[in-house]
């Protein structure tokens, strides 16, 4: 049988990758938050970023579909660091509508085991962040993966979600308790978070990383599994695991709501953007390159999880 993966990373666009990043964390929309609305327009900038991505899913095929989620935005806390100066909302704060954007590929044979790629859309609600590492990069990372699997005819099902995590609560726990719920046998989770960052240093260095974040035993046959195909493919990514003490970000909502095999796909660990949660996480400073070949590796994993099973 012939290898899918090389033609499907091939299709993979740096080009398009970009477009969507500035779109999202420069212009037309400067970040993505629902306590704000750019002057003359009727929606948040959040609402704008949803209906601009649902619009790109919709092209490519799918019916996309949104699952409303109450959060308010985080506090400001000008006495911590800058990179953690948000706070939990008080009771009294405003709420708002979040929305998960979801966009299914039903499988063909095992249409019941499930592959989710879930990354966050939202930016920093507590400051003015363009959020291009964090997580611009992810979004658009994921949606390039929706639009080359778009055409592909997958074993088991893979879900493309777009979530909200820099308001309060995360919506993916929404997604992963729903699932949970229902019954929906998740096999594994692509948490897709700040792909490509690292140091200044090491990005002013042209190294290329890719680190794999898991808690358990399956999360770390997963790490695993993303390692290989980085070498099997010859990717050029320098690759590391690490185990976290416990379940974090959006993979560790599915983790929490009982899907083990779940990680996250970042650039560094300990995540060493300098800009991290600040004014200055600009697109010029995403390191496209590298989160084209992640991309490309979680790809890969992607399809050897559809045609295996979970590891």
């Amino acid at each position: 049988m012939t290898d899918p993966a090389p033609g499907l990373m091939a299709a993979l666009s740096q080009e398009m990758m970009r477009e969507r990043l500035y779109y999202l964390a420069q212009d037309p929309l400067p970040f993505r938050k629902l306590n704000y609305t750019l002057p003359g327009h009727e929606q948040s900038t959040l609402a704008e970023a949803d209906d601009y991505l649902q619009g790109q899913l919709e092209a490519w095929g799918y019916a996309v579909e949104r699952e409303a989620v109450p959060v308010q935005a985080y506090r400001c806390d000008a006495s911590k660091p800058k990179s953690h100066q948000y706070s939990p909302p008080d009771c009294g704060d405003p709420w708002y509508t979040a929305y998960n954007l979801y966009a299914k590929k039903t499988g063909s044979e095992l249409p019941e085991e499930i592959i989710v790629v879930i990354s966050h859309k939202d930016s920093q609600s507590w400051v003015d962040s363009p959020g291009a590492n964090d997580n611009a990069v992810g979004t658009v990372a994921n949606w390039e993966l929706a639009r080359v699997l778009a055409g592909y005819t997958s074993r088991r099902s893979i879900w493309f979600i777009g979530c909200n995590e820099e308001h309060c609560p995360w919506t993916s726990i929404t997604a992963a308790e729903g699932a949970r719920a229902r019954g929906e046998k998740v096999i594994a989770v692509f948490n897709l978070d700040g792909l490509g960052r690292k140091s200044d240093e090491d990005h002013a260095a042209g190294l290329m990383t890719h680190v794999a974040l898991y808690t358990t035993p399956e999360g770390e046959r997963l790490a695993d599994l993303v390692g290989a195909v980085i070498a099997e493919y010859g990717l050029g990514l320098r690759f590391s695991k690490f185990q976290r003490p416990g379940p974090g970000d959006d993979d560790g909502s599915y983790i929490k709501a009982g899907y083990p095999a779940a990680i996250a796909n970042i650039g560094s660990y300990p995540y060493a953007d300098s800009e991290y949660h600040k004014e200055g996480d600009t697109p010029d400073r995403v390191d496209l390159p590298n989160a084209l070949r992640s991309t490309q590796a979680v790809l890969a994993a992607i399809l050897l999880v559809d045609r295996d099973g979970a590891a």
